[in-house]
C-alpha cells in the first residue's frame, strides 16, 4: 500500500481556510434557500417522534405527517393569538406612552445641556445624523424580519417533504460513506437527532418557565403590560446572552416611562438577575440536554456570526448548528480537539510537553534532556 503523503501544516490550514470562506460565501448567496431548509430540518426532527408514533398506531404515513404538522401549527397559533391580544392592549395605550416618553426625553436633553454644556440644538443634530446613518441598518433589519415571516409559507412544504423522504435522505447519507464507517455514521445521526430534539424541547419548556417567572415578577412590581413584556423577554432569552440584555431593558424602559422614581426599575433589575441565575444554574443544566452545551465564548461568537450571515434567522439557528458540528467533531478522531473547543468542559490544567505531574509546574524540553543526561551519568558511576 503506497504511503500517504503528509502535507505541511501551513498548506493544509490555508486550504481549509479557503474552503471555509467558499462555504460561507455559498451559504450567504443561497440564504433564501438555505434558511427555510435549515428551519425545516430542525422542525422535522422535532415532529418526527409524533409522526412515528402515529404510524406505529396504523395511521397512514401521509396522514400521520399532516397530523403532526397540524399539532405544531395549533400550538404556534395559540402563542401568536396570546401575543396579539396583549399587543392590542398595548396599542390602546401607545399614544399616552409616546407622550410621556417625549416629555422624559426633553427633560433628559435639558439635563445633558446643563450638566455637560452640550446644547439641545447640537443634540438634535447628533440624533438626526445618527438616524440618517442607521437607515440602511433599519432597512436591512426590516428585510430580515420580512424574510422571517416569509418562512411561514415555505417551511411547512419543506417540513412535509423532509418527513416524507426521511428514509431516502438517511439511506443517501449511509451510502455516501464507506460500509466500514456505517456504525460511526449511525451513531452520529442518532446523537444528532437526539440532541436537536432534546435541545428544542428543552428550550420550549425553559421558555414557558422563564415567561411565567418574568410575568409574575413584573405584575408584582406593578409594571404595565407585564405579561406581554415577560413573554417577549422569554422569547428573546432564546438568543444566548445577547437576548437577556435586551429582555431586561424592555421592562426597565416601561417602568421609567410609566412610573415615578427609580424603585421599580431597581426591583426589575434585581428580579431579572435572580431569574437569570435560576435559569442558568437550574433550568438549563436540568432541562436543556447536556449534549448541546456550548461554552459562553463560542456561543456569543457564533450568534454574532449568525447575525452577519443570515440576520435574525442566523442568530436562532447558530447554536443548534454548532451543536450538530460538536457531535460530529466528537466522533472523528482528527476533529476531537475542535469538539472540545466548542464544549463547556474546562480542563483543570493545560496539557503540554514536559508537564510534570509530581511538580505543579511545566518542565522545559531542555531541562528534560539535562535530566536524562544526569541520570545516565549516575548509572555509569553506579556500574
Amino acid at each position: 500500500m503506497p504511503a500517504v503523503k503528509e502535507y505541511p501544516f501551513y498548506l493544509k490550514s490555508t486550504v481549509i481556510l479557503f474552503g471555509l470562506i467558499l462555504l460561507v460565501y455559498v451559504f450567504a448567496q443561497l440564504a433564501d434557500v438555505m434558511i427555510p431548509l435549515a428551519f425545516s430540518a430542525f422542525i422535522a426532527i422535532l415532529l418526527n417522534p409524533v409522526s412515528n408514533w402515529l404510524q406505529e398506531h396504523k395511521v397512514p404515513k401521509i396522514l400521520s405527517i399532516c397530523l403532526a404538522m397540524l399539532l405544531g401549527a395549533v400550538l404556534l397559533a395559540g402563542l401568536f393569538y396570546f401575543l396579539s391580544t396583549q399587543i392590542i392592549q398595548f396599542g390602546d395605550s401607545l399614544p399616552t406612552l409616546k407622550k410621556k416618553f417625549g416629555e422624559m426625553f426633553i427633560t433628559f436633553k435639558d439635563w445633558v445641556a446643563t450638566t455637560f454644556n452640550y446644547s439641545v440644538q447640537k443634540q438634535d443634530q447628533l440624533i438626526k445624523d445618527a438616524m440618517d446613518n442607521s437607515q440602511a441598518l433599519v432597512g436591512r433589519t426590516l428585510g430580515n424580519v420580512l424574510s422571517t415571516f416569509g418562512l411561514i409559507f415555505v417551511v411547512p412544504v419543506y417540513v412535509f417533504l423532509v418527513l416524507f423522504y426521511k428514509t431516502l435522505l438517511l439511506n443517501f447519507i449511509y451510502e455516501v460513506f464507506s460500509e466500514e464507517n456505517s456504525k460511526q455514521v449511525a451513531d452520529v445521526l442518532k446523537e444528532t437527532k437526539s440532541a436537536i430534539q432534546s435541545y428544542i424541547q428543552g428550550l420550549l419548556i425553559e421558555m414557558v418557565i422563564v415567561a411565567a417567572m418574568n410575568s409574575l415578577a413584573l405584575i408584582l412590581l406593578g409594571v404595565k403590560y407585564g405579561i406581554l413584556i415577560g413573554v417577549i423577554g422569554a422569547i428573546l432569552n432564546l438568543l444566548p446572552y445577547l437576548g437577556g440584555i435586551i429582555a431586561i431593558s424592555l421592562p426597565v424602559l416601561m417602568a421609567t416611562v410609566t412610573k415615578d422614581g427609580y424603585t421599580t426599575q431597581l426591583g426589575v433589575i434585581i428580579a431579572y438577575l435572580v431569574i437569570q441565575f435560576i435559569d442558568n444554574n437550574i433550568l438549563v443544566p436540568r432541562i436543556v440536554s447536556s449534549k448541546v452545551q456550548i461554552n459562553a465564548l463560542i456561543s456569543i461568537v457564533v450568534v454574532l456570526l449568525g447575525n452577519l450571515l443570515w440576520g435574525l434567522s442566523g442568530m436562532f439557528l447558530s447554536i443548534p448548528f454548532v451543536a450538530v458540528l460538536k457531535i460530529i467533531f466528537d466522533r472523528i478522531d482528527t476533529l476531537k480537539p475542535w469538539g472540545k473547543l466548542l464544549g463547556d468542559t474546562v480542563p483543570t490544567r493545560p496539557k503540554g510537553a514536559g508537564w510534570s505531574r509530581t511538580r505543579k509546574k511545566a518542565v522545559l524540553p531542555e531541562e528534560s534532556e539535562r535530566g536524562k543526561v544526569k541520570n545516565k551519568k549516575r548509572r555509569k558511576i553506579k556500574d
